[in-house]
């Protein structure tokens, strides 16, 4: 039997966790680990609305959120996306496909994510789309709304199912998660 001040402590405890997760929500946190993610709608490079889902297949799929065009021309986001390119083959044996999305500005910014590719030849199981007003960035609680900034550089690994197995949201420039530990979480039983 609880006594009367346990009772009520419960109470208490029970209403600031009901208060606290209405707070959460009020914030909007990017997806977690577990989450089913919605889909939302971005743009392929020839300035067409396309779902998310429908560029990412029925397989595994790795999202990388690069910083776009915050002005300039990402070198961290570059390099980031040779070294994806790098292991391509290594996505391709695991079923996967890599879904780079761009984020920025509306105007301009197809020409500027295909500025950004210049001459790279993106495998056949690599996709690149623009988020332009950051409707993705926004949807994923992603915006790191300060000058000269678009979007926190992000990596998610969803099932087929689109439910979510890794995140790891960068809060700075670099601190990027490197294709070898996306590989490592797609190679896990729960994965595939």
């Amino acid at each position: 039997m609880i006594g009367r001040n346990s009772a009520l402590f419960l109470a208490s405890l029970s209403c600031l966790m009901f208060l606290s997760s209405i707070t959460n929500a009020a914030e909007g946190e990017p997806p977690q680990v577990g989450d089913v993610i919605e889909d939302v709608a971005v743009k392929n490079l020839q300035g067409e609305s396309v779902k998310l889902f429908d560029v990412a297949g029925d397989g595994p799929v790795v999202i990388l959120v690069l910083r776009g065009y915050p002005g300039y021309q990402c070198p961290i986001c570059t390099r980031q996306v040779g070294q994806y390119i790098g292991s391509a083959k290594k996505f391709q044996a695991a079923h996967t496909k890599v879904v780079m999305i761009y984020p920025g500005p509306g105007v301009g910014l197809t020409e500027k994510a295909n500025e950004f590719l210049k001459d790279a030849s993106l495998p056949e199981n690599f996709v690149f789309v623009t988020d332009p007003d950051y409707v993705f960035t926004n949807a994923w609680n992603l915006r790191w709304d300060a000058p000269r900034e678009t979007a926190y550089p992000s990596t998610f690994v969803l099932d087929p199912e689109h439910k979510v197995l890794f995140t790891h949201i960068s809060k700075t420039h670099g601190n990027r998660t490197a294709p070898a530990d996306v590989l490592k979480v797609l190679s896990e039983p729960a994965a595939n």
